[in-house]
């Protein structure tokens, strides 16, 4: 639409049901649209926005009747799309530019049926106006799906030029893509197609068939039937020239095809494909009665579609009504039925009656007419009770009468059912019972009989209860009481009335268990070896005399195993065969009709103890350890606890060691290689028995003890003399000893084993704290370490210097070397400190073979002055510190650098208005990186600072980007392996002035026969100086003559023959002020031509007026469309055979 700001266009988005649509109003907030809805969107540019689809999905734009439509179809795998890109671009993030659209509040109810419109080309599409797009699967009416996707297809074919080359580079191009989806490498396929692939332009003949295709004219209408009707039109033709010829004799090598839509929503409605072929009329079929029709054509051919036809309107005939839906039931007696039904299409005619028929109740197929009327319901009477009857519909308008509808089979209803038979136990509960009954003899299947179960409790005094009201045959009743008798009844009834009950039956449930006895209790005194137990009835027998009582007895109080010990009614019980001092629990529980009880609670019983007698003696089990033994003995009489005592090797006394229930013990904290003696007594709640006979045992030997702290004793700074003493052996004497030795407490190594009691340490390091402890073994085992003790070493000279090599700092960066250093008489040297032994370095000593050694102080790098060029010396070092000098380091060799080289002599071998080309010294102009001899050219800038322009090994350099007439100052350096040399003296060269720009082709112009006038374009002054103008002029084959020269811009040649050729060029001079004058380039050659007798005759198409051509040069020559589609052909092999051999080789392998 268009308002009075600027053009804006309406998008529609259609909703699909179960799908949402987010946007993002003006006031910023969010609103959820879901569907099925319509919803217009405004772009306030006139722009389209870009469709994103889900991936598996592609985009096509269909264009009818001016407008754009956008469908979203699933990608089939063997389809390559080419006319038209589809949209990968990712997805934006989301309400990214939602508000570059604004709902459109007058339209937002969507009407019933809508379709996503766009108005607008692709090209209108920007990318800043991107909608929020929900994936979805797009569902069309039945027969659209196929239309579309033959429309798909049709529209991104790609259109190819009529010629061989192409067609055979595109047909090769379908080839490498299927063999790579031969063999299942479909990703690569698929991304081949979409980044290869691109789409053809049409050319002027496909342009003129597409223009041909679109002047299709109107079709024409006949035959109109109810449901059908005959389409046909001509067959599309080129409209004829002004002189009355056909614009274009040639006519296309395929023959057209058309495809005919149909609308029944409007002229502009939505069209959908009904008919595609090359036949010039088609029969439309399966059309709708009284409906209106618009109808159009499109004619296709080779690939290419041209715009529809206009389209013809027209109204089906009317018919006869659509058959009827079955009559419904609307009520119904024993005798009556009343039937009502709903109206059909009338197909474009009023219904005025319709016609009822039934069966008559007979069964046998065949209807009688009942009722004729323009009512839609009716009663019919007179019916048999409980019977069947067949019912049929159907409707008459002015144009006939409708098929019958389906046959509908009614029943009427049956008379009061008679009483049933009385009601069936099924199974008993405690609180429930299942009851069963039969319908009443007589009564019809159709009859719809429910039923009534009523109940009474034995002494309730309320009579009988409805306990069910149903139509099924069988109930359960709960929540009764236990064996309790009660009576039933049941009674029929159906929408006629109810039927007298039935004869009463009656019923008991069942009765419940016991409750559990009540806890047992001891009756007399208890014995060691039995007791008398009593109990008493449980409180609730559950409905049901108790039969019998079952008594259990557990030994022990854990409660995990029982025994059966009484059965019987008796309710008191004797257990025997008990044991002394032990403790029991016994529990109840009886049984009736019912069941089984619960278990009572549990009766603890405790049996009187008896001292026990002498034990044997403990016996020794396995071998004595050294400070342990194990002791084992038998048990006689079940006791709480037994006692062992023990009585040391020079001691009579006892003391006591284990007291416990346990047949045996452990007897720990013993000396090795001792006797002692044990005795045992058990005990129970009477008391201890009398002691054993004792037993004699002999503790094994033990580990030797620990030793004392090892003695050290330095004998010089790298050899100490440890010592110790022997500890007690407990039993079994000492076989060696082992010295751990370390520089750290907890990095300790055994560096001695052996049976002496002194070892000596040598190589050791000066000034250094060294840790060592000893520990002594025997047969029985390795005694625990001595204490760490701590020896320091005495202080010595210096250690060997390591590591030294030259001082190259100066090459890294680091601070400049002093003025009078120079790599060709000094050597800078770098050396680590050794290890100074525990006394300070006071200076080093370096050793230069023939020359007087050099002593520095405490440093780590020297500088050794007054060498000599290029010459190898033997360096070592020595430190040393106040306990003397210590070792010369290892002998190396270091050289001296050569002297520096001199500058070579700059000169200038050529220039230019810009440039300046520059040599020095002897050599090729181009030389390897690596050659030792380099050079730095530096050149003065405005601030007079000099600036490097080259550094590298070459002898030539150009320097470019010059201003003319300037004067530059260079110098230059060369440098080596040695160091950099001076810089050469200040050279100075000037840049010379730049001559004109050429001037372009002149244009000359015929005066008379003998004359003409020659013109060019005019220079502007350069820096100041005035620019004048050479022509020059060249009869025939001769050569060129000066004709003019001055500033003026034009001249008039004279005295030309009319019959010669003449060639014109100019050329622009610059006058310069102080210097000479410089000549640019001549422009390109003008030629003019002689006058001909025959061309003033030929239609005045040139006259005396008319300018001559420019002499043209020769055209390059380009690539044919046929090397261009070879070309592109090679390209495509060989990156298919690359893919494929990479892909077969890695991938795969």
């Amino acid at each position: 639409m268009v308002n009075g700001e600027g053009p804006q266009q309406v998008i529609l988005v259609q909703v699909n049901p179960g799908e949402a649509f987010t946007i993002r109003r003006e006031d910023g907030h969010l609103q959820c649209i879901t569907g099925p809805a319509q919803v217009p969107m405004m772009s306030p540019n006139g722009s389209v926005p870009p469709i994103y689809v889900p991936p598996g999905y592609v985009s096509q734009i269909i264009e009818e009747n001016g407008v754009r439509r956008v469908l979203v179809l699933p990608q089939q795998p063997e389809f390559h799309p080419g006319g038209h890109s589809p949209l990968h671009h990712p997805p934006p993030p989301p309400h990214a530019h939602l508000p570059a659209f604004i709902p459109h509040p007058a339209m937002m109810p969507p009407p019933p049926h809508l379709y996503t419109g766009m108005a607008g080309g692709v090209g209108d599409m920007s990318s800043q106006y991107i909608s929020q797009y929900h994936p979805a699967h797009i569902y069309s009416e039945q027969g659209e799906s196929e239309t579309k996707s033959h429309l798909f297809l049709f529209r991104w074919r790609p259109v190819l030029k009529d010629n061989t080359a192409q067609r055979i580079a595109v047909i090769f191009f379908y080839t490498c893509c299927f063999v790579l989806f031969l063999f299942s490498w479909r990703r690569l396929y698929f991304i081949c197609v979409s980044l290869v692939y691109v789409p053809l332009e049409l050319d002027e003949e496909a342009q003129a068939l597409q223009a041909l295709l679109s002047t299709i004219s109107k079709p024409a209408v006949s035959d109109i039937q109810a449901r059908g009707a005959v389409l046909s039109w001509s067959a599309p033709t080129r409209p004829e020239r002004e002189e009355g010829g056909v614009e274009d004799d040639s006519s296309p090598s395929e023959p057209f095809s058309y495809e005919v839509s149909i609308s029944y929503s409007g002229k502009d409605g939505k069209y959908k494909s009904t008919h595609s072929g090359e036949e010039l009329s088609a029969t439309l079929e399966d059309l709708r009665p009284a409906t209106d029709y618009h109808v159009r054509v499109q004619a296709m051919c080779n690939c290419l579609q041209g715009s529809p036809s206009e389209a013809v309107s027209f109204t089906t005939l009317s018919c006869e009504p659509e058959p009827p839906n079955p009559p419904r039931k609307a009520s119904g007696t024993k005798n009556t039925l009343v039937l009502q039904w709903k109206a059909p299409c009338d197909n474009g005619s009023k219904i005025q009656n319709y016609i009822l028929q039934w069966d008559e109740g007979k069964g046998t197929g065949m209807f009688e007419q009942c009722y004729y009327g323009p009512q839609k319901q009716y009663r019919v009477t007179k019916l048999s009770p409980a019977s069947r009857y067949s019912f049929r519909l159907a409707a008459k308008n002015d144009m006939g009468t409708s098929e019958f509808s389906e046959v509908v089979d009614l029943f009427t209803s049956c008379s009061v059912p008679s009483p049933p038979l009385p009601p069936e136990l099924l199974k008993a509960g405690v609180t429930w019972l299942c009851l069963q009954w039969q319908r009443p003899t007589g009564s019809p299947k159709e009859d719809d009989i429910y039923y009534v179960l009523e109940m009474e409790e034995e002494g309730s005094g309320y009579g009988f209860q409805p306990s069910y009201d149903g139509e099924e045959l069988s109930c359960t009743v709960r929540n009764l009481h236990r064996s309790t008798k009660y009576k039933f009844r049941v009674a029929a009834y159906n929408s006629e009335g109810k039927s007298n009950p039935s004869q009463v039956a009656e019923f008991t449930t069942n009765p419940d268990r016991p409750s559990c006895p009540c806890r047992p209790v001891i009756k007399g005194r208890v014995l060691p070896t039995s007791f008398r137990m009593a109990w008493e009835p449980p409180k609730d027998d559950g409905g049901a005399e108790v039969t019998k009582y079952v008594v259990e007895l557990s030994e022990g109080l854990s409660g995990l195993s029982w025994e059966l010990v009484y059965t019987g009614p008796a309710m008191e019980h004797v257990c025997e065969s008990l044991k002394p001092g032990c403790s029991y629990q016994t529990r109840i529980y009886c049984m009736s009709e019912g069941g089984q009880s619960p278990l009572s609670e549990t009766l603890q019983v405790q049996t009187p103890a008896v001292p026990p007698g002498p034990c044997q003696p403990p016996r020794l089990v396995g071998k004595p350890k050294a400070r342990e033994v194990q002791l084992r003995w038998d048990g006689g009489s079940p006791v709480s606890c037994y006692s062992v005592e023990v009585s040391g090797p020079q001691t009579e006394e006892s003391r006591e060691v284990y007291q416990g229930p346990e047949l045996d013990c452990t007897v720990g904290s013993l000396l090795p290689g001792k006797t002692y003696s044990f005795r045992l007594k058990a005990a129970n709640k009477a008391g201890f028995g009398p002691f054993s006979e004792r037993c004699e045992v002999t503790t094994g030997p033990g580990a030797p003890e620990p030793c004392k702290a090892p003695c050290t004793t330095c004998k010089s700074p790298s050899c100490v003399v440890v010592s110790w003493e022997a500890p007690p052996c407990n039993g079994a004497p000492v076989t060696e000893f082992r010295l751990e030795w370390g520089a750290a407490e907890g990095s300790m190594q055994v560096c001695y084993s052996g049976p002496a009691l002194s070892h000596e340490m040598k190589g050791l390091l000066p000034a250094t704290n060294y840790f060592c402890r000893v520990q002594a073994v025997n047969v029985a085992g390795v005694g625990p370490f001595s204490e760490v003790v701590l020896c320091q070493t005495p202080c010595s000279v210096p250690a060997a210097v390591s590591n030294v090599h030259e001082d190259e700092e100066e090459d890294d960066g680091g601070s400049p070397p002093p003025p009078l250093y120079s790599p060709s008489t000094c050597l800078g040297l770098c050396w680590e400190p050794p290890c100074d032994h525990g006394s300070e370095i006071t200076s080093y000593l370096i050793d230069l073979g023939e020359r007087q050694p050099i002593a520095v102080g405490p440093v780590t790098k020297y500088i050794i002055q007054h060498l000599q060029p290029d010459t190898s010396y033997r360096i070592r070092i020595q430190a040393l510190n106040s306990l003397g000098a210590g070792p010369f380091s290892h002998t190396f060799k270091l050289k001296t650098k050569p002297l520096p080289p001199q500058p070579p002599r700059l000169e200038c071998t050529a220039f230019s208005h810009q440039t300046l080309r520059l040599k020095w010294g002897d050599g090729p102009a181009k030389a390897a990186t690596s050659d030792a001899l380099q050079y730095q050219l530096q050149m003065e800038d405005k601030s007079g600072r000099f600036i490097s322009l080259y550094k590298g090994p070459c002898h030539t350099h150009k320097v470019q980007r010059l201003n003319e007439s300037t004067s530059y100052s260079f110098r230059i350096q060369a440098f080596n392996e040695a160091g950099e040399g001076p810089f050469s003296n200040v050279y100075t060269f000037t840049t010379p002035r730049s001559p004109p720009a050429p001037v372009k082709a002149p244009k000359v112009e015929r005066l008379e026969d003998n004359s003409c006038e020659v013109t060019w374009e005019a220079l502007p002054p350069m820096k100041g100086d005035p620019i004048i103008y050479t022509l020059q002029c060249m009869m025939g084959n001769s050569d060129f003559k000066q004709a003019y020269k001055g500033s003026a811009t034009s001249h008039h040649v004279h005295n030309l023959q009319p019959s010669s050729d003449y060639r014109f060029r100019v050329c622009a001079i610059r006058q310069c002020q102080d210097a000479p004058e410089l000549s640019g380039p001549y422009s390109p050659t003008v030629t003019l031509s002689p006058q001909r007798s025959d061309v003033a005759a030929g239609g005045g198409a040139t006259g005396s007026g008319s300018r001559a051509g420019a002499e043209s040069s020769r055209p390059r020559r380009s690539l044919t469309d046929e090397q261009c589609a070879f070309l592109l052909l090679m390209v495509f092999a060989v990156i298919a055979i690359l893919i494929a051999f990479v892909i077969q080789y890695f991938v795969i392998k």
